[in-house]
């Protein structure tokens, strides 16, 4: 099977956040598969450009139309003997020779010339794709250039739209229809809402399947809680709507290679692994070298969408208990204040590291003897898939992804993978950290087992690539 997927990112060439991370791992993956072959699109930041230019070749310059524009296109290529697995790059210095990916007056513009480039390419390279996954709303044109500006150019090509956050859809005035895309008429319909034009809403209706990153959150998107404006769209388009939890790429994500671990460790020896990254985490954090007590960890944004608000209500009451908790992340202003007071009020407790940085990261879930994520919503998250794969306990709410991949722990038939709270309120987010420091305190081979047991778990693109196949498969035979 020939397969195309377009993304706005992908590590490592370049990553703001989870979707980086899939668009690395899982074409990985879908090459793995016997008799595919993929092709992944990106556009070639100056951050690429800086860094894998010695890795870079021209495959061609030309120029396409973008309204009454004509736009340079170079499309680069990442030199590889890999045939399976194809990068190019779309290069254009005046949208893409910025720092930074988004957050531009003018990205509507950039992603729509972006799109046509990507198509264009196709064109030229040749590839007759099977099936061509877009990925949010920086693609998410491309669904609908398929049927109108390159109809009939590819065959019978199917698109996939996938959804990886529903916030941001690519909103643009509605005059952009005239002064950049120059499409037929009826393309105004599928783009038009409240108004304004809107990319997301034309790639769930000109899709031909809309995936999103878990069965939880393909269910939630359908309520109006969830979908930010976008719940009469999906409702109409559900019968093409699916959830595909995401894995993690085990190459990158494991105890026993991460280079950033003062000491590697796997199942069988995680609790001499753990213990000694704890001790090296309390003391580089300024904490007791205390082995008996629980260490939580937190890596995150610090929003309110990410729980922060909870934690922050919960703070002095937990603080309270014998425990440690090391914060890492940046965010609201009012969250980074109000965690950097409780941090000097509980010196011996609490350690709130206001930064990015990876190697703390990965050694903070190596140290951590469980993992807060009280989100209020997470289409998948990653943090708690990985926090389980390095041997550290999640406490979660039972939204989105984080439902579908920590089943409530049952200390009876010792069955779950982490503790759960099902209602978004401090209580109950206290009320789950709580059971679960019982059975860190009052149960210790009980513990040991819930950590075998989640390290254990097959969290790799393994089984999605799996069902992305039956979803490409299924498509190309209507």
């Amino acid at each position: 099977m020939k397969i195309a997927m377009v993304a706005s990112e992908g590590a490592p060439f370049i990553k703001t956040g989870g979707l980086g991370d899939v668009m690395q791992a899982l074409p990985e993956a879908l090459a793995s598969v016997p008799h595919n072959e993929v092709c992944v699109f990106l556009p070639c930041y100056r951050r690429v450009k800086e860094n894998y230019a010695d890795q870079l070749e021209l495959v061609s310059e030309f120029e396409i139309n973008l309204g009454w524009r004509r736009q340079y296109v170079g499309l680069l290529k990442l030199r590889s003997r890999r045939r399976k697995l194809q990068f190019y790059f779309i290069d254009n210095e005046f949208y893409f020779g910025r720092d930074g990916a988004y957050g531009f007056g003018d990205d509507g513009e950039r992603f729509a010339y972006y799109s046509k480039a990507v198509l264009s390419s196709m064109c030229l390279l040749g590839f007759q794709p099977d099936v061509l996954q877009c990925n949010d709303w920086q693609t998410a044109l491309i669904p609908l250039l398929v049927r109108s500006e390159f109809a009939g150019t590819f065959g019978n090509l199917k698109t996939v739209f996938t959804i990886h956050n529903v916030e941001y859809q690519g909103w643009v005035d509605k005059w952009f229809f005239y002064d950049v895309l120059e499409l037929p008429d009826w393309c105004m319909e599928r783009l038009e809402m409240n108004g304004s034009l809107n990319f997301m809403k034309a790639a769930i209706e000109t899709a031909d399947r809309v995936t999103t990153v878990s069965e939880t959150y393909a269910k939630e998107l359908l309520y109006p809680y969830y979908a930010h404006g976008l719940d009469g769209i999906l409702q109409a388009n559900s019968y093409k709507l699916s959830g595909i939890i995401n894995g993690i790429d085990t190459k990158v994500f494991s105890p026993k290679t991460d280079k950033a671990l003062f000491v590697n460790y796997d199942v069988q020896s995680v609790q001499e692994g753990k213990a000694i990254n704890k001790s090296q985490i309390q003391a580089l954090c300024g904490l007791p070298q205390r082995p008996e007590v629980p260490m939580m960890a937190m890596i995150t944004r610090l929003a309110g969408h990410k729980g922060i608000d909870l934690l922050c209500y919960n703070i002095d009451r937990l603080m309270e208990k014998d425990v440690q908790l090391v914060i890492l992340g940046t965010g609201e202003k009012k969250f980074e204040e109000t965690l950097s007071a409780a941090q000097a009020r509980y010196p011996d407790k609490l350690s709130v590291n206001l930064c990015f940085n990876l190697a703390l990261a990965s050694q903070l879930y190596a140290a951590a003897d469980i993992y807060l994520m009280p989100s209020r919503s997470e289409p998948c998250g990653l943090s708690q898939i990985i926090a389980m794969h390095y041997g550290t306990i999640p406490v979660v709410n039972e939204t989105g992804g984080l439902k579908d991949t920590v089943a409530a722990y049952n200390p009876e038939t010792e069955e779950g993978r982490g503790f759960t709270f099902q209602s978004y309120n401090a209580d109950d987010f206290f009320g789950a950290i709580e059971r679960c420091v019982a059975l860190y305190t009052d149960e210790p081979e009980k513990w040991q087992n819930l950590i075998s047991a989640d390290m254990k778990l097959d969290v790799s693109w393994n089984v999605p690539a799996g069902k992305y196949m039956e979803l490409f498969r299924e498509l190309i035979a209507e």
